[in-house]
Order: C-alpha cells, then structure tokens, then sequence
C-alpha cells in the first residue's frame, strides 16, 4: 500500500560484469561503424574535390594526386581503429576468459572443501564401524559380565540363496520351523522391521530387537527398537547366543561379524526378492551337516548345516 517502496531488483555480480562489458562491447562497435561511414564519406569527398571541383588539381605526392594518399593515410587510420576494437581493447577476450577461469576455480575450490569435510564425516563413521567390526570379526562377542556371546545367524535358504518373496517364505517345511524354534528359544531374535512385520504377532519366549531406520516405530511391549546392527549386538547382553534372523541386508552386515552360521539349505532353487549372501568358505568352515529326504510333510530335500568361523 502507500508508503511502501519498491524492491529493487538484484541482479548478481558476475551478471552484472557481463551487462556492463556488453554494453562498452556495443559503443565500441558503435564508434568503429560511425568511423568506417566517415571513411566512406570523406574519401568520396575528396575524390569529388579533386575531379570534379578542381581543387589541387595541380598538387601531386610522388606522382600521384594528392587526394590518393590522403585516402590511404585515412584508411591506415580506419585499419589501426579496427585492430584497436577487436585486438587490443577485446573485451570478453583472453583476460577476461582467466578472470572467469579463476572464479570457476575459486568457487570449485570451495565445493571440494565442503566435499571434504563430508568425506572427514563419512570417514570418522567408517572407521567406527570398522573398529566394531576388528573388535568382533573372527571371535564370539564379550559381554559385560564377561562371558562370551555367540553371534548366531539362522536361515533357510535354497541352493541360489533364495530366502523369500514379497516378504515371506517361499516354502513350508515343519521341521525346519521345529528346529528354528528350538534353536531360538529363549534367546534374543535381531531382525528387520518388514522381517518383524511378516509374524502375526512377536514369537513367545524370545525377546525381538528389530532395527529401523524410522524414528517413531511403534511396536508392542517388550520389543526392542534400534537403529544400527551395533546397536541391536548391544541390546542382546546377557544372551549367550542372540541370533539374527533376516532379512537380506541384516545378513549381509551380520555376515561380516557372526560367529556361526545355522543354515537350512533347501535343495531347489526358487524365484525371489530377498537372498543370503554367498558364503565364502575360506572364512567359514562346515562343521555339521545333516540330509532330509523329500517326504509326506516336507516338499522338498533339504539339509541341516552348521558353519563355524574358522578362527
């Protein structure tokens, strides 16, 4: 309303640098036009005085009429004008592209700094992480009281590492559902959130750490929510062997840092979305192994494995 003024436009500092050398760019051109019309003007002037008029008709200059070096010496002028506009007082030219050329490499430089200190803070967690994983790769986790904990991941998965689809088991076979309840109980259970969201509710006896990357995930009573594998590790102290359970990318990190593998290998290879990582067998060692034929309640062969990290 009144009284209120007008915001000025801002208009930035480079962009007005380049205003301002495009418009000395067009008065230059400017003049060397009205210059080069000049040239065209006197030189036909001249020529007229001399023919037409008679003036100086007697004066020559090495043999020639007067009005010819006249010419020349002009159109030196006229030459010299030109070199002058888009040699010497080039603007935009070699000056001006390292000026640019600086002010690139100035704000790059700034953009790498940033990067840097991204880099330091990426860093800095990485080598977290690996301290962690140093402190627990290749021997059982030691809890506060002293006594060594088990890292355990169990799994069923088939002979291409298929664990599930859409979310759940591919398969249904009762004994090894026996032996993962067997193995489990009375035990911590660490797993995903869509791991944890595949039971119809948490399973009895067990105590469920589910690691999130959601901040206000609601769970029921006695579950435990983390953020990080780390975190989940040190929610389990005081179990002898917590156990983790999926899904694929909570084995991929476990994988690195377990102590001990119970695998159900299914014999049968299945379309899915989710895998277990390859088990390298140089790190692991197969320490059990026990074969169940194909029968009324089980549609497939599958396999009890043990592997135990070799130390």
């Amino acid at each position: 309303m009144f009284g209120k003024k007008k915001q000025k436009p801002e208009i930035d500092k480079d962009q007005l640098q380049l205003i301002e050398n495009a418009q000395k760019r067009i008065k230059q051109k400017r003049g060397l036009y009205i210059h080069c019309i000049l040239f065209l003007i006197g030189a036909i002037l001249l020529i007229v005085a001399n023919v037409a008029l008679g003036i100086g008709k007697d004066i020559k200059v090495m043999g020639v009429e007067w009005f010819v070096p006249a010419i020349l010496i002009w159109l030196l002028l006229l030459l010299y004008h030109v070199f002058n506009v888009f040699v010497i007082h080039k603007f935009m030219g070699k000056a001006w592209e390292q000026e640019q050329l600086e002010k690139l490499v100035s704000k790059q430089q700034v953009r790498i700094e940033k990067l840097k200190q991204e880099f330091k803070k990426e860093e800095v967690i990485k080598a977290k992480s690996d301290l962690f994983n140093e402190a627990t790769s290749g021997s059982a986790l030691e809890l506060e009281s002293g006594i060594k904990s088990e890292l355990t991941i169990i799994v069923a998965a088939a002979e291409n590492d298929a664990i599930g689809k859409d979310n759940a088991l591919i398969w249904h076979l009762s004994d090894d559902l026996k032996r993962f309840k067997s193995l489990t109980n009375g035990h911590h259970i660490i797993m995903g959130r869509k791991t944890f969201e595949s039971f119809p509710k948490p399973l009895p006896n067990r105590t469920h750490v589910v690691i999130t990357r959601q901040t206000d995930y609601k769970v029921p009573e006695g579950v435990i929510v983390v953020n990080a594998l780390e975190d989940a590790i040190d929610a389990c102290q005081g179990d002898k062997q917590p156990f983790i359970i999926g899904g694929g990318q909570i084995y991929e990190q476990a994988i690195q840092i377990a102590d001990k593998i119970e695998l159900t290998r299914v014999h049968e290879s299945f379309e899915a979305d989710a895998f277990f990582p390859k088990i390298d067998t140089t790190i692991w060692k197969e320490t059990n192994n026990i074969f169940h034929k194909k029968d009324a309640t089980h549609n497939y062969e599958f396999s009890f494995i043990t592997y135990e990290r070799m130390k």
